[in-house]
């Protein structure tokens, strides 16, 4: 056991408003100082999460990301800048989270997490916070923290709407003392006075699993990419998260265990629901391979019923006198941004199949989206309906701005 590490003079000054508070003082600071936490994610919730952890002065700071920092990142992700487009993500948060606070130590991770590092990395830590965009890392990171009995932080972001949660750590729900043998008109009564269930500060909370047994179908719920985000909501969201971070660490307030906090940002409106572990669901024993879990295969073991073509290669083709039908699968807002001056016709990638009349049966048909993903959906519920003569755009309109048309804008 390490031996506790006391706050310097220099520390006392900078915690001095934390100090003042009863619910913290001296003792709630060292605890800080002393106390570990996991960041799986530098974008848009770990921005605020890093930088509010590091500026409470958690002591250890853990940080696992392998992207790079990236123009369409900053109207959002906070914790990276205009100097920093191109570096590692986590080179970039250690270098502002230490200029917020130097009296913290920072690891780095830059690597994917797998299921083959997730324990290693995990079990490191006192608190994990989910800072992910999708369904694989989320149910790694729920499964890690379960095997590793760590709590969970979690939040997630679309469009103008964020949830938050704290899984796998102490704080639910229970029947009131008499239930069982109380009668059906006192229980009704119970129900009607929301004194059904009653919050424990020591029973077990429920994991992300029993919220979502099973992830959706690939493709069902777009990507932040795709649908696009609120710049300002994972600033709120993650300052939620880093909320719970630091009450955990104390020992204070009620978490959020037990409980999903949803936020509207465009209604400004908190609701509030109740969440309770499954009693008949299966024990995690074992992390398992997450992307096979969520259906997402490797590109090879994949059987498509059309045609994938890079920009490169349909640009080559076009200037010796390729002439596809060319349709663009993205909203009319995205196509207010930029747009490929050859397209022929325009239709939501869900709406694709009630314009297939337009479309020619004897001609080559090149459909594109932003990136490709969307794009292919289309190209699939096309081949559903027998067109055969179709090539997805891969890389979409942004692969073409970069590499074909550097004219044009990327988003």
């Amino acid at each position: 056991m390490p031996e506790e590490k006391q706050l310097s003079s220099e520390e006392v000054a900078r915690y001095s408003r934390h100090l003042i508070l009863d619910e913290v003082g001296i003792g709630g600071q060292t605890k800080l100082k002393n106390a570990s936490v996991l960041c799986v994610g530098t974008g848009g919730l770990g921005s605020p999460v890093l930088m509010y952890l590091a500026a409470a002065g958690v002591g250890r700071i853990g940080i696992i990301d392998f992207d790079v920092v990236d123009e369409s990142n900053l109207q959002r992700q906070v914790l990276h800048g205009t100097s920093t487009i191109g570096v590692p993500k986590v080179q970039s948060a250690k270098a502002r989270l230490l200029d917020i606070n130097p009296h913290i130590d920072i690891v780095l991770f830059e690597e994917p997490l797998s299921a083959e590092n997730a324990i290693r990395i995990v079990e490191q830590f006192d608190v994990v916070v989910d800072g992910t965009d999708n369904f694989p890392t989320r149910y790694l990171v729920n499964d890690a923290c379960v095997l590793c009995n760590k709590p969970n932080v979690y939040g997630s972001i679309f469009k103008f709407e964020g949830q938050a949660s704290v899984f796998n750590h102490v704080g639910g729900w229970v029947r009131p003392e008499g239930w069982d043998t109380a009668t059906a008109e006192e229980r009704k009564a119970a129900r009607k006075n929301k004194k059904d269930w009653i919050y424990s500060q020591t029973q077990p909370g429920p994991n992300y699993r029993d919220l979502y047994p099973e992830p959706p179908p690939p493709g069902l719920v777009p990507s932040c990419a795709e649908g696009g985000v609120l710049g300002i909501l994972p600033g709120v969201i993650g300052c939620i998260q880093a909320n719970e971070c630091i009450k955990i660490i104390l020992g204070i307030g009620r978490t959020l265990s037990g409980r999903m906090l949803a936020y509207d940002a465009l209604n400004m409106q908190f609701r509030e629901f109740k969440l309770r572990p499954d009693p008949d669901a299966k024990p995690i024993t074992a992390l398992i391979d997450y992307q096979q879990f969520c259906g997402i295969f490797p590109e090879e073991e994949k059987v498509d019923s059309f045609d994938r073509i890079s920009v490169q290669e349909a640009s080559l083709r076009m200037k010796e006198g390729w002439e596809p039908f060319v349709l663009d699968v993205r909203g009319a807002t995205e196509a207010e941004i930029v747009s490929l001056d050859f397209v022929d016709l325009r239709q939501p990638h869900t709406q694709v199949t009630e314009i297939a009349a337009k479309l020619p049966k004897n001609r080559d048909i090149l459909v594109h989206c932003k990136m490709g993903g969307r794009s292919a959906k289309a190209c699939a519920a096309l081949a559903d309906l027998g067109y055969t003569r179709l090539y997805n755009l891969e890389g979409g309109i942004v692969g073409w701005a970069k590499e074909i048309d550097t004219q044009l804008p990327t988003y």
